[in-house]
This record gives C-alpha cells, structure tokens and sequence, in this order.
C-alpha cells in the first residue's frame, strides 16, 4: 500500500507532463514547428522593445509620429500574414506552383501585398494626423511628413518581410512544412524587429530634411495610381485581393491606431517602466501571432471541409484552442523574464522580474481570453459572408489584439499600482 502510494507520487511529474503535452495537441511535430517559431518571435521582439526605448526620443521630438508604430507593426503583419495563409491555402489544396510569372499565384500575391502596402501606409498617415489633432498632441506633424515617415518607412520594413514570407512559402512546398503554424509568427517577428527602425530611419529623414513634404507628395500620387491599377487589373487574384483586403484592413487600421494612441498617451508610464515597455511590442505580437495561427488553421480546414462554421466551435477547432492556450502558458512567461533581462541589459529593469511576470500573466489570460473568440468568429463569420478568411481573419485578429493587447497591459500596471 505504501509502495503504490510512493508511485503515485513519482509518477505524479510525468502525468502532469503528460496532460500538458496532451494540451499541446495531437501532433508533436506541430507544437515544435510553433514553439520554435513563437520562441523565435519572442526573442527578436524584445529587440524590438529595446530598440523602441533606444528611439523613443525621436519619435517624442515629432508629435504623432508615434501613433505610427503600433499600427504600423500591425499592417507589416496583417497584409503578409494573410499573404502566407492564402499561399497555404494555395498549397493545401494544390493550387499553388512555384512560378513568379506574372500571372501565377504567388506573383499576384506579391505584387498585391506590396500595393496594399504603400496604399494602407497612406491611409495610415491620414488617420495619424487626425487622432492627434482631435486628441489635442500639440505641434503635430504636417500630413505630408507623416505620409513620408509611414510611406518609406513601411517599404524598407515590407522587402524583409516579403522575402522571409517568399522563403517559407518555398520551404513548406520543399519540405512540408505547416505554414499555418509558421507564417504568422515569423511575419510578427520580422515586422516587430524591422518597423521600429525603418520608421525611425524615415522619421530622421523628416526631422533633418527640407525635402520631406515633396517626398511625400510624390508617394502619395504614386500609390494613388498603383492603388488604381490594382483594383482595376486584369489579373483576378490581384483584383480581388486587392478589393477585398482594402475595407477589412482600413478598419484594422483604425483598431491598431487606437493602440498606438494608447502607447502615445502612456509614454509617460511606460518610460518609467522600462521592462514594460520592452515587453509590449513582445506581448502584443505573441498574442496576435496565436490568433493568427488558429485563424489560419481554421481557414485551412474551412478549405478543406473538415470544419464546419458553426456558432459552438467543433471537436476539431477546440482542440486547436487548447494547443493555443498551451503554447500561450510558454510564451508568456518566456517574455515576461526576456523582457525583464532585455530592460536589465540597459540598466533599468523596472519593475522586476515578479512584478513583471504577474502583469504580463494577468494581461495574458485577459487578452488570449479575447483573442481566441476574435480569431474563430471572425474567420467563420468571413466564411459565412463568401468572402476569403484568409483575407479577413487575421487582420481582425492582429488588429484588436494590438488595441486590446496594450489596454490590458497598461490596465494591468494600473490596477497592481505600478504607475
């Protein structure tokens, strides 16, 4: 009696070992593939975090330029998220060829992705320029600097991004990869690393030049016209991503906007927390990156008519949920100590490990509460209305994850009493 009770009590780690790898999902290789990809994500987002508090006097110098940034980080990962997701659709139901003819399928894609883009970065500027007018941010920037800052900015950080995109689109063709489990962490990661600094380089080129304003007068007639021949092409799947993407990621738009009006208005705090700060740009990707994979899972199954959108998620979807939640457990708390160790590294880790933690576990419960309702109905609800939920999914997702994501986490600071 005693020895099985002593048994009991070995045994009793690897059965807790074993419901959480059971948690994960069905498929080992699946929980890896993520793991590693949101593990890769996290990390390079606390570059991102540490290279936002480096610059921050910058976009502090330019009133509104830093309502950029959250969205900013947002469209780089809505327009090639969705690019991936349709490219695994693509390869799923074996539409997809690895041609860049004009005319193919990932050539399309591209040159859709790219005109979204410039077209999204204009819009950005505008509705830049309007928050901080109506919000009262004073000496804002004119809308011709903005358009220069989001413009530039947005396309030196896109060609990156593009190219990774490119890469494991061929990867996953050559080796069998799961772009759904892939895609949207590794396009969050390069968009964090690479925006940050991309609109600070174009928002030096606004503080230190006189031809700032022509500049972004020649962009915006540039995309006016490219926004034009994309909607009007010849080419079906440029058209229709094009027509279809511009209304669900100008709303996205807005959403993340809001975001980055929360981070403006907060500076004040955030900069008085610096692993807070450090953390955020982490703590937003990671949650949107998990939205996006169970969008784009969802998606794919959707496809493949192995899910059914209905308004009680199936068998199927649920289980795609837990191995989000798992993986959630993981990621959270590896940025809640990253961002802690990035913010010591600069001298400051305020407010500490512990307190860190709790504020990015409580905030994470929160958020991934929100996040995986947005991520379901708005795929299925995209499905319903016979429109692409590759298109449609993860922008929603990314975009209210961006908003929500940093007013709990401020919410969070707030409420334990760090401010």
């Amino acid at each position: 009696m005693a020895n099985r009770a002593r048994t009991r009590l070995v045994d009793a780690p690897a059965r807790q070992v074993r419901r959480w790898v059971d948690l994960l999902g069905s498929t080992g290789a699946a929980a890896r593939q993520s793991l590693v990809a949101l593990a890769f994500n996290s990390t390079t987002s606390f570059i991102a975090g540490a290279t936002l508090v480096g610059v921050l006097a910058t976009f502090r110098d330019l009133p509104g330029s830093l309502i950029l940034v959250t969205p900013a980080i947002g469209l780089r990962g809505n327009v090639f998220s969705t690019l991936g997701n349709r490219l695994s659709t693509a390869i799923h139901t074996g539409t997809f060829h690895r041609s860049f003819r004009r005319d193919s399928v990932l050539a399309q894609n591209l040159a859709a992705s790219f005109c979204l883009t410039m077209t999204l970065s204009v819009m950005l500027a505008g509705l830049a320029k309007v928050i901080a007018v109506v919000t009262g941010i004073e000496h804002t920037l004119s809308l011709l600097d903005l358009a220069t800052i989001s413009v530039l900015g947005g396309l030196m950080g896109s060609i990156p991004v593009a190219l990774a995109t490119i890469l494991l689109t061929l990867g996953g063709v050559r080796f069998g990869w799961d772009l759904d489990n892939l895609v949207a962490p590794t396009v969050s990661t390069l968009g964090d690393v690479l925006t940050i600094p991309s609109l600070w380089l174009a928002a030096k080129l606004v503080g230190h030049g006189a031809l700032s304003p022509t500049i972004g007068g020649v962009l915006i007639a540039i995309t006016l016209v490219l926004t034009v021949l994309a909607w009007r092409s010849s080419r079906e799947i440029m058209r229709s991503v094009t027509r279809e993407s511009v209304p669900i990621l100008t709303l996205a738009l807005v959403l993340s906007a809001l975001g980055g009006l929360v981070l403006q208005k907060q500076v004040g705090t955030l900069t008085a927390l610096s692993a807070i700060l450090v953390l955020q740009p982490a703590f937003v990707s990671s949650a949107g990156a998990l939205g996006s994979m169970l969008s784009g899972r969802v998606s794919t199954n959707l496809h493949l008519g192995s899910v059914d959108p209905t308004l009680m998620p199936g068998r199927v979807v649920r289980e795609d949920m837990s191995f989000l939640f798992g993986l959630a457990i993981a990621v959270f708390t590896f940025n809640a100590v990253g961002a802690t160790f990035v913010a010591a590294l600069g001298g400051d880790s305020d407010p500490g490990y512990g307190w860190t933690l709790l504020v990015c576990m409580i905030a994470a419960a929160i958020t991934m509460l929100f996040t995986v309702g947005v991520s379901y109905y708005a795929t299925i609800g995209a499905w319903r209305i016979e429109v692409d939920p590759d298109t449609f999914g993860v922008p929603i997702v990314t975009a209210s994850v961006d908003f929500v994501g940093t007013v709990i986490l401020v919410f969070a600071v707030v409420t334990l009493g760090l401010t």
